[in-house]
């Protein structure tokens, strides 16, 4: 199936759910620690979809993200992932810088966003950004990563940059925007739109046969 079909579910295809999200967003990195390991106790399969949410805001005529914007909303944000993490036992420590730049590690992920290793790879950049306050736009970061994974960092990173890979996240961006996405993390189970982590059990629920939406 290629990366870019949606995920309605047909005949023998396993049920699956899209994720949609960026290495910058405090609430994606809520829903990429726990999804696998959610949707595998119901059968169903993760579609990593990273995408760039600065072009999006810019759409809107946002600067930056709202939680930096409004700051009233961004004080209250840092309380609640506060909550949100003792709540799911996930590592937390407020970045020092925020949103933090993560174009180099996005254009890896959405350029291999069907291997086998990407929940994995994904996890240890949303660790480094949101537990370790690490700066993760760096070739060094994401040579170090793919080693540790046993992969070869200078393979990956060359595929990735190359003329036919390098556009990917570009287009993936493209895409979300035209299909109405707005935040991260987004997720899309069988033609349904779920927006946000309080609604990763609801989209997972849904994936996996039950109430959608409206009936």
């Amino acid at each position: 199936m290629s990366e870019r079909m949606s995920d309605d579910i047909t005949g023998s295809q396993a049920p699956s759910i899209e994720f949609w999200f960026e290495f910058g967003s405090n609430y994606s990195y809520l829903s990429a620690m726990r999804i696998e390991e959610a949707a595998a106790r119901i059968g169903v399969s993760v579609r990593w979809r990273p995408f760039l949410l600065g072009p999006i805001f810019q759409s809107f005529g946002w600067s930056s993200s709202p939680f930096v914007l409004q700051k009233e909303k961004g004080d209250y944000v840092w309380k609640d992932m506060e909550r949100q993490c003792a709540k799911y036992g996930i590592p937390w420590h407020r970045p020092s810088v925020f949103p933090r730049a993560a174009t180099l590690p996005m254009k890896v992920a959405a350029a291999h966003a069907g291997a086998d290793w990407i929940g994995r790879y994904c996890r240890i950049f949303m660790t480094k950004n949101f537990a370790l306050d690490e700066d993760i736009n760096t070739r060094e970061q994401i040579s170090e990563v793919l080693a540790g994974l046993g992969l070869d960092p200078a393979v990956i990173i060359e595929e990735s940059l190359s003329d036919a890979m390098k556009n990917r996240l570009r287009e993936a961006t493209a895409e979300a925007q035209a299909r109405g996405v707005f935040g991260a993390p987004t997720f899309f189970v069988r033609g349904e739109m779920f927006w946000g982590n309080d609604r990763l059990d609801d989209a997972l629920a849904c994936a996996a046969g039950g109430a959608c939406g409206l009936q």
